[in-house]
């Protein structure tokens, strides 16, 4: 599994407006619905949102990665917004959140979903990658990062 087959390029916002958990995870599903990948987003939202409330997914080192499952969809679909300011976000480490990668796919999917969580969260451990995605100011750009390190 690689991260391109969740995630393309009109799914990725360089300059995320919203400054709140939430509003941005607002923002990031409309993106599904602007790029015609979802026809409601209400529901989508709602259940991100109720994750949430289990436990922030913002990991630490200025990323979050709220997910979840809904019987809507047939496959996984990746948003990535990158927020120049930060964002507040409960995060582990308490500090702002830059890039936020919303991951939703269907809920009988379970291993497929923990994986591509896996895989997100392994592509951010890398400090030099997390800064050049912040440093990006084109989704093309970002796409030849991570397409470099989305090897296997």
């Amino acid at each position: 599994m690689k991260i391109m087959d969740f995630l393309s390029q009109d799914a990725i916002i360089v300059d995320l407006k919203s400054t709140d958990r939430k509003s941005a995870i607002i923002e990031l599903v409309e993106i599904l619905k602007d790029t015609k990948k979802v026809k409601k987003t209400d529901e989508i939202t709602n259940v991100i949102l109720e994750r949430e409330k289990l436990g922030s997914t913002g990991i630490g080192q200025g990323i979050a990665i709220p997910h979840g499952k809904i019987n809507i969809l047939q496959k996984q679909i990746g948003v990535l917004g990158i927020s120049r300011k930060g964002i507040e976000f409960n995060s582990l480490d308490g500090e702002p959140v830059h890039i936020i990668f919303l991951l939703v796919g269907p809920i009988e999917v379970t291993g497929q979903h923990l994986k591509a969580l896996s895989k997100i969260s392994r592509l951010f451990k890398n400090k030099f990658l997390r800064q050049a995605i912040r440093d990006a100011v084109t989704p093309e750009e970002i796409i030849k990062i991570i397409q470099q390190e989305d090897t296997y």
